[in-house]
């Protein structure tokens, strides 16, 4: 199985989200900024990758490939209407690893077609970040993706807690990515913190 830099890949909306987490412990984690200006969107990847590279983390730049190679980031997420108009070749050609979102069959084979780095399933359970035409996919799903798609790592997104990570883990999910829990649930040090402590334990119950 090919791995990932961490277990734990939080997803921030802004590069101080970025800052703030990975100054608590966070190594992999993703930048998902939906702002249409270029120039505020160059500046918060260039911060967020200068940030990340002072702590030793690894930034996933999502959606904004284009930015994300002229600043060198190392790895870009994309969701399915995105690599439509992505130049798949060009990313590669870089040395830039990619990750691929996915919610069905169809979608999984689009994915697979493109060499990704990771492909991420989801929601794993209901999520209240934003309305999904899906029904959550459930621990069976990520068993289901996670065989099919080895030895490429799997992601599980949506709806996951942290006292949810250890059946992702367990389910087959090489890392567990979450938004809410960590960014909109208190104070965002303390909830990686717990986040840390906990996958750094083997999960938690």
């Amino acid at each position: 199985m090919k791995s990932l830099p961490d277990v734990f890949y939080p997803i921030a909306g802004t590069a101080d989200e970025v800052a703030l987490a990975v100054g608590a412990g966070a190594r992999f984690i993703q930048l998902r900024n939906k702002s249409e200006d270029e120039v505020l969107l160059r500046e918060e990847i260039r911060s967020a990758l200068k940030v990340c590279r002072f702590h030793g983390a690894i930034l996933v730049v999502n959606d904004h490939w284009e930015l994300a190679l002229a600043e060198k980031a190392p790895y870009i997420h994309l969701g399915q209407e995105d690599m439509q108009g992505a130049d798949i070749d060009r990313i590669h050609k870089a040395g830039v690893k990619l990750g691929i979102s996915t919610h069905d069959h169809t979608e999984l084979d689009r994915a697979r077609a493109v060499n990704p780095a990771y492909i991420a399933l989801g929601p794993v359970w209901k999520t209240k970040l934003k309305v999904m035409p899906w029904a959550p996919q459930g621990l069976g799903r990520v068993g289901e993706w996670a065989r099919l798609i080895a030895p490429v790592p799997l992601v599980a997104i949506g709806g996951v807690t942290v006292e949810r990570a250890r059946a992702c883990i367990e389910a087959g999910a090489a890392a567990v990515s979450v938004v809410s829990d960590v960014f909109r649930n208190g104070d965002i040090a303390e909830r990686v913190h717990l986040w840390r402590k906990a996958l750094d334990n083997g999960g938690v119950s």
